[in-house]
C-alpha cells in the first residue's frame, strides 16, 4: 500500500513538473499556494534585502513581505503597473532595483480585475541583474501556459483547486534548478531518520508530515481532464469566449461599471464590474437568492483596491469556467440587469 501510495504522488510531481517545467523531485506539495508563497518568500531573504513587489500583489504576498520588514530583516518597495504598457511596467520595476535588491515577487494576473503581468519580461530582468524571481500563479495555473524555464521563474507558486481542478487544501511550490530556499518547517520526511537536521535532498526537505495523499490523487484527475480537455489553451480559449459574452452584456446595462484595464495581446476571462452606487457584497447577495455564485468585496487584496481607488464598494467578480455554458452567462447577465434597474440609483 506505502507503494501503490507513493506512485500517486510521484504521478501527480511529474505532471505537474510536465506542466510547468521543471523536474519532478522539484515539485512541492504545500496546502494551498499562501503556504507556498510563505515557504518561497520567507526562504529567499536574509538580513539586509531588498524586495521588489507589483501594485496589484494579493495579500499573500503583501503580508509576509510587510512583516519581513516590520521585524526589520528586510526593506521593500512596490511597482506600479501601466494599465495600458508593458514596456513602462517593466520600467517601473527597473527604475526600483537597488544593489541589494534580491527578490521580485509578482502575480501573473491580478485577482481583482484581471489584469496580465508581462511575466516574461520580468523574468528576463530579473535574470539579468541575478535577482531571484518568484512568480504568484494562483488565478493562471490551469488556463495559461505557464513554463517556468522559457518565463525564467526561479520559483512558481500556485494552488491546485482552482485552475488545475483539483480538491481544496492542495497547493504546490515548484522550484527551478537554481533555486533552493530555505524551508521554515522541520520534522518527519520518513527519510534520513537517524540523522537530527532536516534532509536536504528534494522534496523531503519542504514536506515534512503526513501529505494529503487524497488531495493529491485528485490533482491527478484534475491535470488528466485539462490534457484530455486540450490544455491549458483549450481551457482558456473556452473561458475567454464565455467571458467576452458576459462582457458585451454587461456593457450595455445601464448603471454597470466594467474594469478594463491591461490592454496586451493576453487577456484574461476575469471580469470585474460594479453597479453604481451600490457595495458589491449588496450584488452578489441579490445574485446568490438566484443561485448564481460570484465573488465581491475585497478579496484578500488591499494593494489591488488601492490601485484603482474601489475602496468603498470593492468589486464584484466573475471568472466563467470550463464547466460553465453560454446559458450561465445570460441567466447572469439577466439578473444583473434587473438588479441594476430596479435598484435606486
Amino acid at each position: 500500500m506505502t507503494i501503490k501510495a507513493g506512485e500517486k504522488v510521484f504521478e501527480a510531481r511529474e505532471l505537474l513538473g510536465e506542466m510547468f517545467g521543471t523536474e519532478s523531485e522539484r515539485v512541492i506539495f504545500t496546502l494551498n499556494c499562501t503556504q507556498a508563497l510563505n515557504t518561497a518568500i520567507k526562504g529567499s531573504v536574509k538580513k539586509g534585502d531588498h524586495v521588489i513587489i507589483s501594485s496589484l500583489e494579493h495579500n499573500s504576498v503583501l503580508r509576509p513581505v510587510h512583516r519581513l520588514y516590520e521585524r526589520g530583516i528586510i526593506t521593500y518597495d512596490i511597482a506600479f503597473i501601466d494599465p495600458f504598457s508593458e514596456e513602462k511596467t517593466v520600467d517601473n520595476f527597473i527604475r526600483l532595483i537597488k544593489k541589494e535588491t534580491s527578490l521580485v515577487v509578482c502575480t501573473l494576473v491580478s485577482n481583482v480585475f484581471g489584469t496580465v503581468l508581462p511575466v516574461r519580461k520580468i523574468g528576463e530582468l530579473c535574470r539579468k541583474k541575478g535577482i531571484r524571481f518568484i512568480l504568484d500563479g494562483a488565478q493562471g495555473a490551469g488556463a495559461f501556459n505557464i513554463d517556468m524555464k522559457r518565463d525564467m521563474i526561479d520559483i512558481l507558486c500556485i494552488p491546485c483547486h482552482k485552475g488545475l481542478l483539483g480538491p481544496m487544501g492542495t497547493g504546490a511550490m515548484l522550484l527551478s534548478e537554481n533555486a533552493n530556499p530555505d524551508s521554515n518547517i522541520e520534522g518527519g520526511t520518513g527519510s534520513f531518520s537517524m540523522s537530527q537536521n532536516q534532509p536536504e535532498a528534494l522534496p523531503d526537505k519542504f514536506e515534512s508530515g503526513t501529505l494529503n495523499l487524497p488531495g493529491i490523487a485528485g490533482v491527478t484527475e484534475g491535470i488528466k481532464f485539462i490534457k484530455a480537455f486540450g490544455g491549458e489553451r483549450a481551457v482558456h480559449q473556452k473561458e475567454m469566449y464565455l467571458s467576452h459574452i458576459l462582457k458585451e452584456d454587461l456593457s450595455v446595462i445601464k448603471n454597470v461599471e466594467l474594469y478594463e484595464f491591461m490592454k496586451s495581446k493576453t487577456k484574461s476571462p476575469l471580469v470585474a464590474f460594479n453597479v453604481k452606487n451600490t457595495h458589491s457584497e449588496q450584488v452578489s447577495a441579490f445574485l446568490d437568492k438566484h443561485a448564481v455564485a460570484v465573488r465581491s468585496g475585497y478579496h484578500c487584496s488591499f494593494l489591488a483596491h488601492s490601485y484603482y481607488k474601489t475602496e468603498e464598494q470593492g468589486v464584484v467578480r466573475v471568472t466563467p469556467g470550463i464547466f460553465n455554458t453560454k446559458k450561465d452567462v445570460k441567466t447572469l447577465s439577466f439578473l444583473l440587469n434587473r438588479f441594476a434597474n430596479d435598484s435606486k440609483m
